[in-house]
């Protein structure tokens, strides 16, 4: 972000803080979608005209991440602003969100905004198990035109729009797709270039721009009410795409995320930022844009602050319950500019789950299943099977400068001793500042203990 945008960022929030306007707010967010799958990052295949007009009419992120790459985990760090670690057993998937902790949308409602949900908020899981009395991305309503006609006309709303695109299987959206060329998608280097690939692809393009064309004709009911430009507009995701080696994973396909925001006369338009942020940060975002101070607790920083990362932790524990025994993959790590690095903590086991169907999903249960997948499994291609199933070593560091599909693992290597190791620490030292419980137990078993409230897939063999 240059000098001037900062200034213009700023002006605007400093413009804000003095007519003591509270806006709407309205979050779009999308199911597994990646950066960098927008036009505005110049993908030369996927067209998204609501979000290319959102980064075009207001800010748009370069290096946005969810820093977790497992869904209800990635909900809880959007929700509270605290890394998944924190949150106990809400750190993995279909884990509890404990009822009593900070929420924006709960401090939002208290301050007297009219606050709820359409399709999917917080999940997967069961807030009700946990002690919510409903969802914690507010109340459910079938739709945005329902939460507009029961919103009491004197109160700012705060909205989640939760889509299920572009979530596997990919099968809506399918008229986008005859104006998609397969010869111009980008096969990522983990993959092989195979037509099954770059179909699989297309699909998931496919439910990307419904999505996109979704989240227009909620800005065109906005604007029809003439509320549009007193509405703080998010439009992101909350975790990187399902195919091999994305979701479930710390790599850039499977945290990096798409992030525009729209605030006219508060955000200065056609802002670009290149620093690091986290979708972690839009629940300070939302409370300082109704002018209400982020509690404490929260250790995300609000987009309209002066803080600068330029750096983002990742981690991840439990996905899907795929391994014997119920047990976690556990990952912390670090993206820079120029380098990725990650520690895993049980080498031993799968990262993409136990090639034997365990409880969930089926063989390799982290990685959902996609043609693609089916694919690796039958053919088993090297070096991408291995890359997308085998076992990983305790460390990995990636060159993202030779390297930027992150596949050449150099930890080993002794010219990169010292990088590896400085990152290292800068891991360590986030982890015992964000009171992560591995930075004292580094092996702990709480949340391989932690219970999976996921549904036991029929024909899974008995547990032990």
């Amino acid at each position: 972000m240059s000098d001037l945008n900062r200034r213009n960022f700023l002006t605007g929030m400093a413009a804000f803080a003095a007519s003591k306007t509270r806006p709407n707010i309205l979050l779009m967010l999308a199911d597994n979608w990646a950066s960098p799958h927008a036009s505005v990052y110049r993908d030369p295949v996927i067209r998204t005209p609501t979000f290319d007009r959102l980064a075009r009419e207001g800010v748009v992120f370069t290096h946005a991440f969810a820093p977790d790459p497992s869904c209800s985990p990635s909900r809880s760090l959007l929700l509270t602003g605290q890394e998944p670690h924190r949150l106990g057993e809400a750190a993995s998937l279909y884990g509890n969100l404990a009822p009593n902790v900070a929420t924006y949308t709960g401090l939002l409602e208290n301050s007297g905004y009219f606050v709820g949900y359409s399709i999917k908020g917080w999940g997967p899981g069961s807030p009700e198990k946990a002690g919510w009395p409903r969802n914690p991305a507010g109340a459910a309503f079938p739709d945005f035109a329902a939460f507009l006609k029961a919103r009491p006309a004197s109160r700012p709303f705060c909205f989640w729009f939760g889509s299920h695109d572009p979530h596997v299987p990919w099968t809506r959206g399918r008229r986008f797709k005859a104006a998609m060329n397969p010869a111009r998608v980008k096969v990522p280097g983990h993959l092989p270039d195979r037509p099954v690939v770059r179909d699989d692809i297309l699909n998931y393009y496919c439910e990307v721009q419904q999505f996109d064309s979704d989240c227009g004709e909620l800005l065109s009911a906005l604007a029809s009410r003439g509320e549009l430009d007193n509405t703080l507009v998010v439009m992101t995701s909350d975790n990187g795409w399902q195919m091999p080696r994305g979701l479930g994973n710390c790599y850039d396909l499977g945290v990096r995320t798409p992030l525009a925001m729209r605030w006219p006369g508060r955000i200065q338009a056609g802002t670009v930022r290149e620093d690091y942020v986290s979708i972690g940060d839009l629940a300070p975002t939302f409370l300082d844009a109704a002018g209400i101070a982020p509690p404490p607790v929260m250790t995300a920083s609000s987009l309209f602050s002066s803080n600068r990362r330029d750096a983002m932790f990742v981690e991840r524990e439990r996905h899907a319950n795929v391994r014997k025994g119920n047990l976690s993959y556990p990952v912390r790590g670090i993206r820079t500019l120029e380098y990725l690095y990650l520690h895993n903590f049980e080498p031993s086991r799968w990262p993409a789950g136990d090639p034997e169907f365990y409880w969930s999903v089926g063989p390799f249960g982290d990685v959902d299943d996609t043609p693609t997948k089916q694919m690796l499994m039958k053919d088993k291609p090297q070096p991408y099977f291995d890359l997308c199933f085998g076992k990983r070593p305790a460390e990995e560091l990636y060159d993202l400068k030779t390297d930027p599909d992150q596949v050449k693992n150099v930890a080993g290597r002794p010219e990169f001793a010292r990088v590896k190791n400085e990152l290292a620490l800068r891991v360590e030292e986030w982890m015992k500042k964000t009171g992560d419980p591995r930075a004292i137990h580094p092996h702990t078993d709480f949340w391989d203990r932690a219970p999976y409230s996921g549904a036991r897939f029929k024909g899974a063999p008995p547990a032990n």
